[in-house]
């Protein structure tokens, strides 16, 4: 568990600063990075489907033209959503940057508390994610929150309030149901 989490630790640094600095620098930057990165996610899409058509012996033709065009489309919101987020100003881009680092939180806090304190498994579409990690995952998308307030940025205002904390849980949900929506289909 040691080495495979020092392994992800520094796989995400490095990415983690490559792509703030894509998000920070500049919107063109910023999308002419997530154009390459989609487009290999969109091919690791097929990828997994199309080994899922062939074992099953389905119609491959009609059910994978299918498939590809959901994950199309898929990808295209994913794209849309990620520039709009981003947008044009500084504040909007520290915006996005925090969403993204709520997210590397609540998938370290998923990861930590599913492998410290294990526990009954979650679902039978992932089965590495247990209880525990989604509760571990939900405390600690709140810990950017809390960051931010302690270090108070002149730039950047967040403040602990209700409306904050249920953003920063809301994140978190559609984070954890976005893997097992992918988990879903790599299984």
């Amino acid at each position: 568990m040691i080495k495979n989490f020092q392994n992800r630790i520094y796989t995400s640094i490095f990415l983690v600063v490559i792509g703030f600095f894509c998000i920070l620098i500049n919107p063109w930057i910023f999308t002419l990075t997530l154009i390459p990165v989609l487009f290999v996610c969109y091919q690791e899409w097929c990828k997994i489907n199309i080994k899922y058509f062939k074992k099953s012996n389905k119609n491959i033709l009609s059910g994978y033209t299918y498939i590809k065009i959901f994950g199309f489309i898929y990808i295209l919101l994913v794209f849309i959503t990620a520039t709009l987020l981003r947008g044009t100003s500084l504040e909007q881009a520290l915006f996005f940057t925090f969403i993204i680092i709520i997210c590397i939180f609540s998938d370290v806090g998923g990861y930590l508390f599913g492998k410290i304190f294990r526990g009954p498994k979650l679902t039978k579409i992932s089965p590495n994610k247990t209880i525990s990690g989604t509760i571990g995952s939900f405390a600690l998308s709140l810990l950017p929150i809390f960051i931010i307030n302690i270090k108070s940025f002149y730039f950047f205002n967040f403040p602990v309030s209700v409306k904050n904390i249920l953003f920063c849980i809301l994140v978190s949900f559609v984070c954890q149901s976005g893997d097992l929506f992918i988990s879903y289909f790599k299984r």
